[in-house]
């Protein structure tokens, strides 16, 4: 697929499975199918929501999340894990800031499968020019980045605010899969996905 080639190559040349789609609904369909009759967690996604395959997979397979009222260990002990990322570098990393440490811990360690869905708006060329920011929640009390003014802007970083409120705590960059995780997917979608 035109724009992902480079990605794929190192993605695949760091031990990760590869799939790319045109669109988020081929994407959705692809997963659903994946995922049918398996117990899957999730630490929160914007990028999922946005598919609306949480909705679909209640259907068919079991679905542990802190947004349907579960704990974010009941997430963490699910065989499969669904995520997305901050950043993804055409060189192949794939980087993750998070506030709890529950979705960076779940795509380092403890699951069969782990499945990282990235938009192409999350594509930078390289670890560099990577926007590393946290989610965006309209934080009005952090006072740093793009948080403080609701928008993300290419290039912007999350920095030390020392806001109480700040979600941007941890950060994990993978540079190969890691070894205490089984089966790691990346998901390509062209089109944006997700903040």
């Amino acid at each position: 697929m035109p724009g992902f080639e480079k990605v794929r190559k190192n993605l695949e040349a760091h031990g990760f499975d590869v799939t790319c789609f045109d669109t988020a609904a081929e994407a959705a369909d692809y997963l659903d199918r994946r995922l049918d009759g398996k117990t899957v967690g999730h630490g929160g996604s914007i990028t999922l929501k946005e598919l609306g395959l949480l909705e679909r997979l209640q259907s068919h397979a079991v679905v542990r999340s802190h947004w349907l009222g579960d704990s974010f260990a009941d997430a963490a002990a699910a065989p499969v894990y669904l995520t997305s990322v901050n950043a993804l570098a055409e060189t192949g990393e794939l980087i993750n800031i998070d506030g709890t440490g529950n979705r960076v811990a779940s795509t380092i360690f403890g699951h069969e499968e782990v499945y990282f869905i990235v938009g192409i708006n999350k594509l930078a060329p390289d670890y560099d020019a990577a926007p590393v920011a946290g989610p965006q929640r309209g934080l009005p009390k952090t006072p740093g980045g793009w948080a403080k003014d609701s928008l993300r802007r290419p290039g912007d970083k999350c920095y030390d605010c020392k806001s109480p409120e700040r979600i941007c705590r941890a950060l994990v960059v993978l540079w190969e899969r890691p070894t205490g995780i089984g089966r790691a997917e990346v998901v390509l979608v062209n089109e944006p996905l997700g903040y």
